[in-house]
């Protein structure tokens, strides 16, 4: 094992694994649509392409010994066509890079989502079905492509697997937790249902580690074909969390509540207005956001402990830590 390729690798959880793979002495490459200057000054080969342009796409993993496709539209909002050409089409390429250049191994980085059914989940595992009722393009993409790398594997001598890490967060965060702290800042955050709902979380710098156990798991021929699920391995209770990172920024706890259903009645509303009338930016409720903030979701890992040797070594008390310091 040499040469490696990170799609995304610019992003949160792409940049933690490139470092990871760096740690390990490896030839890093990443692929992305910008420059991408920071990992270049650590010596990273750092491609700019489009992952919807196989024409770009299969020079760029020529002679690579591992790609992690990490790459992919995010968010509950947007057009279906966008979030298909990100996460499908994309994926597709890749698959088609590895087959044209006998790539051996592929990890997938995909997401809980892929099990949305509207319903809770309270400790399940791999065996779930994909879901249903989408409510939102990304978890419907995420799926697809997911499916089809799974079932890619042993095609051309390709091994594959794929991750589903659940909320990610941790230092350098862009997304989770800023979004909800300036919400909370302008007041504008509301407590969907009684609070007491459970829900997984993962500290970045344990994903990245899980997708590098995932890689020494294909080359052992312990995950060939195989999804998993990763978190910190102990739910939270999601509103009680969430308020102890506001109370130690010093921020108001969010104490005001509505209903699940009235949240996603108003999600439905919202959605069409933002539909009919092309407004900017995405609905500040959705169906989908009123589903997982009032219900539980949490999964068993037991499966990434046994074959991947995946244990989280970043508590969530230590990595909390860590993101207050450095807020």
């Amino acid at each position: 094992m040499k040469k490696v390729l990170v799609t995304g690798g610019g992003g949160f959880i792409g940049r933690h694994i490139v470092e990871s793979l760096l740690a390990r002495g490896l030839e890093v490459s990443t692929l992305g649509r910008s420059p991408q200057l920071e990992l270049q000054n650590k010596g990273v080969k750092t491609i700019q392409a489009d992952l919807t342009e196989p024409i770009q796409i299969v020079p760029a993993c020529k002679d690579m010994d591992a790609i992690f496709h990490v790459a992919a539209k995010a968010g509950v909002w947007g057009r279906r066509k966008d979030f298909y050409s990100s996460n499908v089409v994309g994926t597709r390429n890749i698959l088609q890079a590895c087959h044209e250049n006998a790539v051996p191994y592929l990890i997938h980085t995909s997401t809980p989502s892929v099990v949305f059914n509207g319903k809770s989940f309270t400790g399940e595992d791999e065996s779930l079905p994909y879901g249903s009722d989408w409510l939102c393009h990304y978890a419907e993409t995420k799926a697809i492509a997911e499916k089809e790398v799974l079932e890619a594997n042993g095609k051309d001598g390709l091994a594959t697997t794929a991750l589903r890490p659940h909320l990610v967060w941790g230092k350098g965060d862009p997304h989770l937790l800023p979004r909800v702290i300036e919400r909370a800042k302008l007041g504008k955050l509301r407590m969907v249902g009684g609070g007491s709902n459970l829900v997984d979380i993962s500290h970045v710098q344990n994903v990245a580690e899980a997708h590098l156990l995932a890689l020494d798991a294909l080359m052992a021929n312990r995950a060939n074909g195989k999804a998993y699920f990763i978190s910190q391995g102990q739910p939270v209770v999601l509103w009680e969390w969430l308020n102890n990172i506001l109370t130690r920024l010093q921020i108001p706890p969010v104490s005001r509540k509505i209903s699940p259903r009235k949240a996603y009645v108003i999600g439905a509303i919202l959605e069409k207005l933002w539909t009919l009338l092309n407004l900017p930016g995405e609905p500040p409720m959705t169906r989908f956001i009123a589903v997982e903030l009032s219900k539980s979701h949490y999964f068993s890992i037991e499966a990434a402990r046994s074959q991947l040797n995946y244990e989280p070594r970043i508590s969530t008390e230590e990595g909390m830590d860590s993101f207050i310091e450095s807020w």
